[in-house]
């Protein structure tokens, strides 16, 4: 079968590999369609320190059941149509015991930590499956990963109605994120430095938006919010900078939740934290949130096609990869598909 693999940085494309053989508890998934993570764009540039070589990337993906035991528990059956959560947890150690499985001690991602998903036939967990509609697009079921992700972070925040929602950063996550809020009746403010990507949240209905380059945010954020600051805060750029500033955007008793990855340390202003009482949560992943993805994206409450930018061949898949890697502000969301 067809892969994509990563040699070693800056050295990606199509492999030929053996196809996997069905194993207790696991399904064989056709492949159909594989979001595009800035994951696999790291593992491209070598900026990822969990990552070692070669490596199959992909874990964003989408597909059909083609080979199950018939007594699975979960009473899935060849022919299905899957997405595939891709944290695997081992299940016994304490944040799995209290649920919080995207916080297990050994997790793995698929395509970082070990080989993905981005290949035509792959052997995960049954019980990592999630039914999709027969109305759902393959491209537009690859985003339920990053949309979990986003609803993960706005879980974490606990946002009410009525609440404003300001998201730093507006690559595919943040602006998942806007338009899921809305679910939630929470008012979201998205900050960016890019002009484009700020028109971009405009186009997925964001009618507030702030130039952090070009204006004072914080004053503005004073003006949209009547002077309170905003209640929740999602930083999801990965900015040193943005998840220092994340401290002034939030109101008093604010909560922040922290998604984005920095690559270096950040000071941050204890005295600030303090001062107003702000409740400052890492927000890592998912758990439990692929149903309500779907969900939303099915609906078109959360419409995906606004973020994607590009659909190309698995095949073209490598090409896209090094795109993105040399030109990542013209692109938002890419997924490949397979015939």
């Amino acid at each position: 079968m067809k892969a994509i693999q990563i040699r070693e940085p800056h050295k990606i494309g199509v492999i030929q590999m053996e196809a996997p053989e069905l194993r207790p508890g696991q399904a064989i998934i056709r492949v159909r369609s594989m979001g595009i993570c800035g994951s696999d764009v790291a593992a491209y540039r070598g900026t990822s320190p969990n990552v070692t070589y070669p490596l199959i990337i992909g874990h964003e993906t989408a597909g059909t059941v083609y080979r199950i035991a018939e007594d699975n528990p979960q009473g899935f059956k060849a022919g299905d149509r899957v997405v595939l959560d891709p944290y695997m947890f081992c299940g016994h150690c304490y944040p799995c015991s209290k649920g919080r499985t995207n916080c297990c001690e050994t997790l793995k991602c698929l395509g970082v930590q070990t080989d993905g998903s981005m290949c035509e036939y792959f052997s995960h967990p049954v019980s990592q499956l999630c039914r999709i509609p027969e109305g759902m697009t393959w491209e537009h079921a690859a985003i339920a990963e990053p949309l979990t992700i986003a609803l993960h972070a706005i879980h974490t925040v606990e946002l009410q109605a009525g609440e404003h929602f300001a998201i730093i950063g507006s690559g595919p996550i943040g602006l998942l994120a806007a338009m899921a809020c809305r679910e939630y009746g929470g008012i979201p403010v998205v900050l960016d430095v890019d002009d484009g990507r700020l028109e971009t949240a405009k186009n997925c209905g964001v009618e507030r938006v702030v130039n952090v380059a070009s204006q004072n945010a914080a004053a503005e954020l004073k003006k949209i919010t009547g002077g309170r600051m905003a209640e929740c805060v999602m930083e999801a750029s990965g900015s040193i900078p943005a998840v220092a500033a994340s401290l002034t955007y939030a109101a008093r008793t604010g909560r922040i939740a922290l998604t984005g990855w920095p690559k270096g340390k950040v000071e941050l202003d204890t005295a600030t934290i303090t001062r107003n009482e702000l409740q400052i949560r890492g927000s890592r992943t998912s758990v439990g949130e692929f149903p309500e993805a779907i969900r939303l994206i099915h609906s078109g409450k959360v419409d995906v096609r606004k973020v994607l930018s590009k659909v190309v061949p698995f095949d073209e898949i490598p090409q896209a990869v090094r795109d993105l890697d040399e030109h990542p502000g013209e692109f938002i969301k890419v997924v490949g598909v397979m015939d």
